[in-house]
Formats: C-alpha cells, sequence, structure tokens
C-alpha cells in the first residue's frame, strides 16, 4: 500500500508540474520553478515567526505569498531593468534565497527549522505522514490530498484558459490585438507554477519538482508539433516516470525522487536522439539515405 501513495504522489506531481511546464517551455521560461523553488524560503521563515507554527497549511500559505512575489519581482527586473530573463531569475532567486538562510540564522536558530527541511522534501515519508482528525481518525497521506487538490485547479485552469494561455504562449501581439490582457494570463500562469512547485517540494522535494516541471514536456515537445497531444502526452510521461523510478529506486534500494528524475532524464536522452523529427540519430540515418539515393541516381 506504500508503493501505491508513493506513486500516486508522483503522478499527481509530475501532472500538475508537467502541465504548466509544458507553456514554460514554449515561453522559454524553464527555469522559474527552480527560482520558485528557492526563493520561498524566507516566506516559509517569516509565516513561522508571525505564527510561531510549523503546520503545513501556515508554511504553504507563506511561501505561496512569496512564489508569486517572485514572479512579479521576476518580471519587474525584466520589463522595468531591461535584464534578461535568465539574469532577472537568477538575481531574484539567489538573494531570496540567502534572505531565507539569514531569517533562519537570525531568527530560528533554536528551531527544527532549516532550508534542507522545507525544501528538500522525502517522497518515501508521504505514507507515515498521515492526516489525522481531531477525533482521531486517519483519512490517508497528508500529501496525497494536497497535491491532488492542486491537480484538480491546475487542470480547471488550464480548461477555463486554454484558449488565452494558447495565444498568450504562441502569439502575444496577436492576443494583445483582440483585447486579451497578456501580463494578466502570464501573471496567472505564473500563480498556478507558483501553486504547483509550493504545494509539491515539500513532499517530493524540489530537486524533483524541477524534473518534473521541465524534463517531461521537454520530452513531448521533441516528439509531437501538436500542442493539446503534447499535454497529453505530457501527463501519460509524468505517471510513466513515477511508476518506473519509484520501482527502480526499490530495486537498487535508492533514493526515489533521484530515480525519478534520473528516468525522467533517460527519457529526454531517448527522444533527443531518436525523435521522428528532431531526433540527432534518426536525422543523421534520414541523411545517409538521401545522400546515398543522390549518389546512386547520378
Amino acid at each position: 500500500m506504500d508503493a501505491f501513495w508513493i506513486i500516486l504522489t508522483g503522478s499527481f506531481v509530475s501532472i500538475s508540474c508537467g502541465l504548466l511546464g509544458s507553456y514554460l517551455i514554449l515561453r522559454r521560461m524553464a527555469m522559474v520553478g527552480d527560482a520558485i523553488s528557492h526563493a520561498v524560503l524566507p516566506g516559509i521563515v517569516i509565516a513561522f515567526l508571525i505564527s510561531g507554527q510549523r503546520d503545513s497549511i501556515t508554511m504553504l500559505i507563506g511561501a505561496g505569498v512569496l512564489g508569486v512575489l517572485t514572479t512579479f519581482l521576476i518580471e519587474f527586473l525584466h520589463k522595468r531593468g531591461n535584464l534578461q530573463t535568465d539574469a532577472s531569475i537568477g538575481v531574484t532567486f539567489t538573494w531570496l534565497f540567502a534572505l531565507g538562510i539569514i531569517l533562519i540564522s537570525a531568527y530560528a536558530g533554536q528551531v527544527d527549522l532549516d532550508q534542507d527541511c522545507v525544501l528538500h522534501g522525502e517522497i518515501a515519508y508521504v505514507p507515515i505522514d498521515l492526516w489525522i482528525t481531531s477525533t482521531g481518525k486517519i483519512i490517508g497521506p497528508r500529501a496525497v490530498f494536497i497535491t491532488g487538490s492542486v491537480l484538480i485547479i491546475i487542470i480547471s485552469f488550464i480548461i477555463i484558459g486554454y484558449k488565452e494561455l494558447f495565444l498568450t504562449t504562441f502569439d502575444p501581439a496577436f492576443a494583445a490585438a483582440i483585447d486579451i490582457s497578456t501580463a494578466m494570463w502570464h501573471y496567472l500562469l505564473m500563480g498556478a507554477v507558483s501553486l504547483a512547485t509550493v504545494a509539491s517540494f515539500e513532499s517530493v522535494g524540489a530537486i524533483l519538482v524541477v524534473a518534473l516541471l521541465i524534463a517531461p514536456p521537454a520530452t513531448a515537445y521533441l516528439l509531437t508539433e501538436k500542442f493539446l497531444f503534447m499535454l497529453i502526452l505530457t501527463a501519460f510521461l509524468g505517471i510513466f516516470i513515477s511508476v518506473t523510478g519509484y520501482y527502480l529506486a526499490v530495486s537498487i534500494d535508492g533514493s526515489i525522487a533521484g530515480a525519478m528524475s534520473t528516468i525522467a532524464g533517460l527519457l529526454f536522452a531517448l527522444a533527443f536522439l531518436f525523435s521522428p523529427k528532431e531526433g540527432i540519430i534518426i536525422t543523421w540515418l534520414k541523411n545517409r539515405i538521401i545522400k546515398k539515393e543522390l549518389s546512386e541516381s547520378f
């Protein structure tokens, strides 16, 4: 039963992150998830200092506020400061992460709260981190309900705003011409990324969140030119990564998050080499066949 909860949580996270990651890749903002996962640290510390509690809801609220603030700062530096997107991402998340470390060392040094415990979660702990009611009834693993709720929100957001997200991603000039606010949908998308990232990294770890945010959609991008099929393929790849990654970790007695990330990387490498249209080896073979046919024709 433990395996089921771990795989289910991994699948929820991979689908949520993968769907949003598809938009980030096409917008050339793939590393925003990594930035958010580190920049939220001061929000977690501030939430603890205000509430005096380490419960997940309080931490989630604090991290969520800083996650949204991070996206605003990145866009502000990019638009107003004329910085490249990657530079604005780097500046924002490094100084916010450093600020979080300073706050921990200065105000939370005597508390079991550090950058490792709040950022680098462990998916293997999902089955033992249970949601227990006030009457003592065990409902189930807390991470499953949190990540499942986030998945429902993300899917609903994409379905409701599919046309607007599609247009602002592929042709923002046309979207603006027909009175679709590109800025509003940009911030809504970044808010959704912040929600998915913050809600997931405590359960599965920041490294796995970033891997699932980038690798499955990047793999799907190499395998299809149809955006809707890219989203569907990304979701299936995320589930496959969760299942195979778990059993790989069990077989080698290793890290589950590390195994899932490794599977994600291997799938991308296979797509990079053998993609029907963009694969390096397939392209090389096609060129050889064309050259051979041309030489024979003469």
